[in-house]
């Protein structure tokens, strides 16, 4: 892969995965021979944990073009793409002045949501939070993984240092 114009636009997440998969971020299980640094293995795990790692970009090409009839602006475009909404209530965050734009009465928000969900593949990776929630299982919360907050404080003592 060549980069053919520096700082042309933003990138979707698939492209950034693309881009690390052909540095050899997905070759090397040791993490050692491939050409890529620590922070790029990073951003490498979080991608294929997000819809970007069954996206194609034959189906980013052929949602671009069927959302012109959406009258989208490149951002929202961009983070359809990323974030894969297969329901009205994901798009509506997503969308600017989207009541006025989409309508009040949400046939083309639906519409719109059931494209997104037919063009791009259903992420066969999700992040641990969806999966442990589909499993019907929760998530620990913060006072759970801290231990009892009712517990009596432990006992501690200053030294003070005079000159």
């Amino acid at each position: 892969m060549k980069i053919l114009e520096a700082n042309a636009g933003p990138l979707t997440n698939f492209e950034v995965l693309d881009f690390l998969r052909s540095k050899g971020a997905a070759k090397d299980p040791t993490r050692v021979l491939a050409k890529v640094a620590p922070s790029e293995y990073k951003i490498y795990d979080y991608l294929n944990q997000t819809p970007a790692c069954n996206q194609t970009r034959e189906a980013i090409i052929e949602f671009v073009e069927r959302s012109k009839e959406y009258d989208l602006a490149k951002a929202e475009i961009l983070n359809i793409i990323n974030l894969r909404p297969i329901a009205p209530v994901e798009i509506f965050p997503i969308i600017e002045s989207c009541d006025a734009r989409m309508g009040d009465d949400g046939e083309r928000m639906q519409e719109l949501a059931l494209m997104v969900e037919q063009v791009f593949p259903t992420p066969q990776n999700q992040p641990t939070s969806e999966v442990a929630r589909k499993e019907g299982k929760e998530t620990e919360t913060i006072e759970e993984q801290a231990g009892d907050v009712n517990e009596e404080p432990m006992e501690t003592t200053s030294t003070h240092f005079e000159n």
